[in-house]
C-alpha cells in the first residue's frame, strides 16, 4: 500500500528547491520528486518582516515562479530561517557573517522557522513549523575551526545540525528534521491532506 502511495506521488511532485537535505530528507522517506528544478528568487528580508511571513513569502514565491512550467503537477517547495531574538538570520556566505551569527547564536536559545509549500492547481497550501534549539557556550576556537570547515555556507543561521554542529547543540524542542530544512511529518501531512 505505501509502496502505490509512493510510486503516485512520486510522479506528480516538482520539487523547488536547491538544497540538497530537502532532497535527503524526502528520499529518506521514500518520496522522490518526478522532477528537481532551481528557483533562483530574491531571497531578501523585507523591511520589518516577521519570520512566519518571510517563510511563507519566499516558499510561495519560490512554487509560483513554475505555475505555468508544470500546471499538471504539484509543486513543492519550502524555506528555512533561523531566528536568534530580534535578528533574521539567512542563509550565509561570508565569513564575517558567519562568525557573527555562531557569535550571536552561542550559549543561547534560537527559533528555526520553515515553512513547506505545496502548489496544486493553482492553489497553495501550507505549514508553518518552528522549532527550538540551544547551543552550548562556542570557544573562539570552536567558532574559528567551524568557519575553517566551510559547512556554514548556504546554510540558514551559519550552521548545519547534521554536520559539525551537531556537536554545539545541547537542546531542541521540536521536529529535528525542520532544523535540517524540511519537517518531514508536516510535509507528509500536508501532501496526504491535499489529496495526492
Amino acid at each position: 500500500m505505501l509502496n502505490s502511495f509512493y510510486n503516485q506521488i512520486n510522479n506528480k511532485i516538482i520539487l523547488a528547491s536547491q538544497s540538497c537535505q530537502r532532497v535527503s530528507l524526502l528520499n529518506s522517506i521514500g518520496i522522490k520528486p518526478h522532477k528537481i528544478v532551481s528557483p533562483a528568487i530574491d531571497e531578501s528580508v523585507l523591511k520589518n518582516e516577521k519570520p512566519q511571513d518571510y517563510v511563507l513569502r519566499v516558499a510561495k514565491n519560490k512554487a509560483r515562479k513554475f505555475i505555468n512550467i508544470f500546471p499538471d503537477n504539484i509543486i513543492l517547495s519550502a524555506d528555512t530561517i533561523v531566528v536568534c531574538g530580534a535578528n533574521i538570520l539567512d542563509k550565509t556566505e561570508d565569513k564575517i557573517k558567519a562568525r557573527d551569527s555562531l557569535l550571536l547564536l552561542s550559549g543561547r536559545w534560537h527559533k528555526v522557522y520553515s515553512c513547506v509549500v505545496l502548489l496544486k492547481k493553482n492553489k497553495f497550501y501550507y505549514k508553518i513549523v518552528m522549532t527550538k534549539v540551544r547551543f552550548k557556550r562556542l570557544s573562539n576556537s570552536e567558532i574559528e575551526s567551524y568557519i575553517d570547515s566551510t559547512e556554514w555556507i548556504g546554510k540558514a543561521g551559519s550552521y548545519a545540525i547534521q554536520g559539525l554542529a551537531s556537536a554545539f547543540i545541547i537542546g531542541i524542542k521540536g521536529s529535528h528534521s525542520n532544523v535540517i530544512g524540511l519537517p518531514v511529518y508536516e510535509t507528509v501531512s500536508l501532501i496526504v491532506g491535499v489529496g495526492c
